[in-house]
This record gives C-alpha cells, structure tokens and sequence, in this order.
C-alpha cells in the first residue's frame, strides 16, 4: 500500500502508484480522459509498440518513456521484466504509467501485470481503454452488432493454430462454428487459413460473411470483405499483415453501406507539422479529423521574452498609444500574460482599436473577449501595412510580434503613422528533430510537409541530412502557407506541391485537401 505523506515520512519510503492504461486501437483521440490525465502526472511510462506514439506526447517533458515492445515478433521486454519495471519504478516512489494498446484487460496481459503489483505490494489502478474490436469495427463500418443480423458477440485469440495438435490453449472450434452472432478473432491473420477452414469443417456455412481489419482506426487502416471460404485468398493477394482483426458473420455485409472512416478527404496521408509546439497540436487535430497521419516535428519552440524590460515599458504606456496591432495568435497569449504579470488587466485597453494579421489571430483576440477592429483580406504583412495606412495614418501604433521576423509592417507604416514595434515572445531553433522523422522522410513514408514560416523552412532545411533532402519534392511533397513562405523554399533548391490561397492554417489544409482530391478524382 502507498505510505502516507504525513507523519514524517521520508520521500525514500513513498511507494508510487502503478497505472494501467488502455491506449486504445491506434487512433490518439481514442484515448480516455482519465488516460491522458495519468500519463500527465507520469514521471515514468512504459508503453507498448501499438500504443501510438502521438500519445507520448502528453506525458511531461523530461518524463522517462521505456518501450516495452509487445508486438508480433517485437518484445523488447519479456513479460517478467516487465512486471520487474513497473515494480522498481513505483518503489523508488514514482508515478508510473503501463501504457497498453486497446484495453488492458481483454488479450492485453493487464491481469498478470497487476497480480504482479499486488504481490510486491504496489498500489494500482486500472484505466480501461477501446479495444481493438470495438474500434476497428466502428471504422470498418462493420457494426458488431445489429437487430436483423447479430444479437452476441465472441471475442477470441487466435495466436495458436487451431489445425496444429501441439498448440496449446486450445478453443472450442465446434461451438465457434455453431456461435449465433458475431465472432470476432483477434491476432487471428498469421493463421487465418487454417481458423477459416477449421470453422467450416466445424459446420459454419462457406459463404458465411467475413473480413480482415488492419490497423485498424488509424490512417494505415485497410479492410477486406468476402467470404469465410475466399477470405484467405484476398487477404494473402493483399498482403493483409498484423495488427489485424478477423471478423466473422452477417454483419461483414454491411461494410460497403457503413464505411465512412477510410472515406475521409485525407484518409491515407502521412503529413509532418512543422509548427512550434502549442501550435502544432491544435494543427494536428485538425489533419487528424480529416483522416490523415500526423507526425509532430516542430523546428523552432517559442517562450517568453528573456528580457521583458521594452515590453513591460510599451504596456506601461499604453494610454500613449491609438492602435495595437498582433502578428500572431502567440503574440496575443504573451502580450494578455505579460499585462497580468504587470498587474493590469484588459481595462488597460479600452481605449485602443486592435488589429490582426488574420482570423486566427481574431479568434485569440476574441477568446480574450476581445473584438479586432481591423483583420485585413489577406492574411500577410503588406496587406495588413494597407488597411492599417488608410485608416491609422498620423496615429501611434504599437505593433507586438515575435523577437525575429520579417520587418515589413514596421516599415511600411513609419511612412504614414509613429510605430513602437516590441517583441512579445521569442522564437528558438530546435535542436534536433523528433526521433525517427528524418528517417522516415528519406524512407518516404512521408507524404506531405507543412511550412508556415521562412524561419521554419530555414530551419528544416538545416536539421534534414542529405538523404531525407534529396526525398523532398519528389516522393515527400511541400505545402506552403504564403508566397513569402514558398520563396524561402524555392532559395533552398526546393520546391512547392500547393500554396494556400487563404494564408491560415485552414487555407493551408484547404490547399492539400483539394491537391488530393484532384488526384484522387483523376485515379477514379
């Protein structure tokens, strides 16, 4: 049990708490509340291979990430060590989080994890998680269950082939065949000839209704439908590969009415955001919903100014100013944090008509409670110099933006109007990309890159070895939010697949989307 934090307890003597969380299927969003905030107040997680890695990035920074393996023919831990781990862990009085693909309990040896904590005296708690049948089935468009078609559901393992007389754990086949609704296999496809065989030679009709789900709800997903006897044939044509769910019965019929998942405009597309963190999340989300693969790998962090003294002395003297205007979304948060640190608050800018670049930053302006006097047509720099020139000339703007960047609103309004430009946040290079995304850039599993920014291309171009260089603008395409942006581009030798007409991240999106549709429509 957990030593109490009372009573003079030495900090060696806390027990940690052992949580066992159920990661869910492969789809990040998946995964539960009380998940994400466990792995929040993780100081270590040990994590299966087919718990997505988009997950890991919930944890804290400086959290200790172990990879327990746990795939087919990938243990890079034994069962035993595993256990072992968790306990060392949670004795020297750490947080640990068991972070397990679909749930813990169902084919996923949570129960033998936490008989283990309990006998060494761990505390635990078990998180549940979507398991792999109910979230392939809800992607596939193969409901588990339907009044005119099944009324029972039988999940099984199907790791041990059932026409080899050794194998151990053996199920009753006969009754399977005879089940009257779903069956639902799980790691079922490296033996999915003989499961398929033995169930007819068991009595299930040949034409029975049956597909294959890989990798199912993620963006490699792929289902295949036929029947129980022609199965095998399809799914070795198609390479049908594990992690992969057998599901048997009426309800494989539906598939062509139901499927909406692999129907997503970007359903299929691997595309890296490059944006800083903060940003590249909320981003993810969106390619995400989409139906795409989105892999995080920020090349420039921001953070507040090191130096506030020039930010502190403009929001001092605000009442000497007519306009604020705002570069980006970031400036608006560090500007409105910078004033409550000064002890102000927003009354501070009744007085002021606001300006910004663009709709999103309106949106942050406007989460503030606060209204944009001026967003212009175009989201850019000039556009922005042209709408504040007719309607600010002679009056004093304070224009607040990131430590580096283009200077052009600065100077395009010294001509008509007195500017005080402050930086509000700082931008900084990244020093290495996340692993595993160069590699996987010159490998070519990559599709797409986002770039918003010239300093982000810069700093992409200068973190990718030559290998992963040489890949770009052929088989890993760009996508740029702006001209200014693609001219960047063009001066490194690469160049741009779609420029956003609209220069936000959804016009971006926009952009990509219709690329891919366009292709799409021209396969068909």
């Amino acid at each position: 049990m957990r030593v109490g934090d009372s009573g003079g307890t030495r900090e060696s003597e806390r027990v940690g708490t052992v949580y066992l969380v159920g990661a869910g299927p492969g789809d990040p969003g998946l995964l539960t509340r009380r998940g994400a905030d466990r792995l929040a107040i993780a100081d270590v997680v040990v994590y299966d291979h087919l718990a997505s890695s988009r997950l890991l990035d919930l944890a804290r920074t400086g959290t200790m990430l172990l990879c327990a393996g746990k795939s087919v023919g990938h243990c890079t831990m034994s069962q035993p060590e595993i256990h072992q781990t968790l306990i060392e862990h949670a004795r020297a009085g750490r947080t640990v989080v068991r972070l397990k693909g679909g749930d813990p309990l169902i084919f996923g040896r949570g129960a033998e994890e936490a008989e283990a904590l309990r006998s060494a005296g761990i505390p635990f708690e078990i998180v549940p998680g979507v398991t792999a049948a109910v979230g392939a089935s809800a992607t596939s468009g193969i409901p588990l269950t339907h009044r005119e078609a099944a009324s029972a559901v039988a999940f099984v393992t199907g790791h041990a082939n059932p026409e080899d007389p050794a194998s151990t754990h053996r199920l009753d086949w006969p009754a399977l065949a005879r089940f009257p609704g779903t069956l639902v296999v799980y790691m079922g496809v490296s033996h999915l000839g003989a499961i398929c065989r033995t169930l007819i030679r068991e009595g299930m009709p040949p034409e029975t209704p049956a597909a294959v789900v890989e990798s199912g709800t993620t963006p490699a997903q792929r289902t295949m439908v036929s029947t129980l006897a022609e199965l095998p044939r399809v799914a070795s044509e198609s390479s049908m590969r594990p992690p992969a769910l057998l599901i048997v019965g009426e309800v494989a019929r539906m598939r062509a009415a139901l499927n909406w998942f692999e129907d997503r405009p970007l359903f299929g597309q691997r595309i890296v955001v490059t944006r800083p963190s903060g940003e590249s999340e909320r981003s993810a989300s969106v390619l995400e919903s989409l139906g795409a693969e989105v892999i995080l790998a920020p090349t420039v962090q921001i953070g507040p100014m090191e130096e506030c003294g020039p930010l502190d002395d403009a929001i001092d003297q605000l009442s000497a100013f007519d306009w604020l205007v705002f570069t980006s979304s970031s400036g608006v948060r560090f500007f409105v944090k910078r004033l409550d640190e000064r002890g102000r608050d927003l009354r501070a800018l009744g007085h002021l008509r606001l300006a910004a670049i663009g709709p999103t930053t309106a949106e942050t302006l406007a989460a503030y409670h606060l209204r944009a006097d001026l967003v212009p047509d175009e989201f850019r720099s000039e556009a922005l110099a042209e709408a504040l020139a007719e309607q600010a000339a002679g009056a004093r703007i304070l224009l607040a933006r990131a430590d580096r960047g283009r200077a052009v609103l600065r100077d395009e309004l010294q001509h008509v109007a007195e500017v005080v430009q402050v930086a509000t946040y700082r931008n900084a290079d990244i020093d290495a990309l996340p692993l595993g995304v160069a590699e996987r850039i010159a490998e070519g599993t990559v599709d797409w890159i986002t770039l918003t920014s010239s300093a982000i291309v810069r700093r992409l171009h200068g973190l990718l070895p030559g290998p992963a260089r040489e890949r770009i603008g052929r088989e890993v395409r760009l996508a740029s939010l702006s001209p200014v942006t693609t001219a960047t581009v063009r001066e490194l030798g690469w160049e741009v697949a779609v420029e956003a007409r609209r220069y936000d991240w959804p016009g971006l999106v926009d952009a990509i989307v219709e690329k891919v549709g366009a292709e799409r429509g021209s396969v068909g």
